[in-house]
């Protein structure tokens, strides 16, 4: 292995010299600096990136804490990728399947040391779980949780978001909305912010709101999702539209009207939430409500960075904006 001496050895300089230019810690003359690097470009030298990271207390790395690898957050976890990437560390995943237990070990003392910092969607842990967290290292918090007022935030403008789809397709002539995978109550903050608004939307147009039409699912999962659904048609509740919590719902429902013979959008119209890739492409085209997902993760790498350079900053709460994409589903 060529080592930081060989490289002294080959340019003529002390190992100090080349250790001021590979770290870009002290002025170094021009000359003496190329003769540096076509030494290491000559020998084959590879920085010990490790040992660097170590010394400084740094692990060149930085976790994302996610209840799955699935739908919304697969997309995420790409975006947030970049980001990290573009500051000069990687990016590590972990999965904890929505339980407290997992995301609570995931930020605990020893499991924080390996990383430079953490951005960590919960979704177990309530306000006082999260109150326990004491650590010096960086925590970005994402979702829709409420969260201490000392974590820095990132969340959805979820309520807007179902309103517009909701208003959206209300605007086009539906009356009967079924609230699809939207819950109440904290269990589920995202599910229920999205019932909010599609709520909303209905007192906006002077329309009543029938629990009836809010239909909760158990899993999130495709099959689940179409069997509720499926459930909904056979029990003979008339709907004209379907505004489903998340974009997965939403291509099962659209599975789910297509066995039943209901056409899309003559029948009925489909508007999902989370505007995932494969949206764009399952016929008809599915409506969303698109997150922006690389503003969610810019965001969220931003702050991260800020509290790496500033531990002592105040604390930042962001909402980021999201928009209606109208495709062929309610046309």
């Amino acid at each position: 292995m060529v080592t930081m001496s060989d490289v002294a050895r080959e340019a003529g300089v002390s190992t100090m010299t080349v250790s001021n230019v590979l770290n870009d810690r002290r002025p170094v003359g021009a000359p003496t600096r190329a003769r540096v690097l076509a030494a290491v470009e000559s020998l084959g030298y590879e920085v010990n990136l490790t040992a660097r990271n170590l010394r400084a207390g740094r692990t060149g790395t930085v976790a994302l804490i996610v209840p799955s690898f699935y739908d919304y957050y697969s997309e995420l976890a790409d975006a947030v990728a970049r980001e990290v990437e573009a500051g000069g560390r990687h990016l590590v995943l972990e999965r904890t399947t929505a339980s407290a237990e997992l995301e609570m070990a995931s930020v605990s003392r020893a499991r924080l040391q390996l990383y430079d910092g953490v951005l960590m969607s919960s979704v177990g842990l309530d306000r006082e779980d999260l109150d326990r967290i004491r650590s010096s290292t960086p925590i970005v918090l994402l979702g829709e949780r409420d969260v201490p007022d000392r974590f820095d935030h990132v969340r959805l403008a979820n309520e807007a978001g179902a309103q517009e789809a909701t208003a959206h397709m209300i605007a086009r002539g539906s009356r009967r909305i079924l609230a699809l995978g939207c819950t109440s109550g904290d269990a589920h903050a995202m599910t229920s912010d999205r019932r909010v608004g599609w709520e909303q939307a209905h007192r906006d147009a002077g329309l009543p709101i029938d629990e009836r039409y809010v239909v909760p699912i158990g899993d999130y999962s495709f099959e689940d999702a179409r069997r509720t659904l499926l459930k909904v048609i056979a029990a003979g509740l008339p709907f004209d539209a379907v505004f489903a919590a998340t974009d997965v719902i939403a291509l099962a429902a659209l599975g789910a009207l297509h066995e039943s013979g209901l056409r899309v959008p003559d029948d009925v119209r489909v508007s999902g939430f989370d505007d995932l890739q494969v949206s764009r492409y399952v016929p008809p085209g599915l409506t969303s409500v698109d997150p922006g997902h690389e503003t969610v993760a810019r965001e969220a790498v931003r702050l991260l960075h800020r509290r790496l350079a500033d531990p002592d900053a105040p604390a930042e709460h962001v909402a980021t904006p999201v928009r209606l994409v109208v495709r062929g589903s309610t046309r």
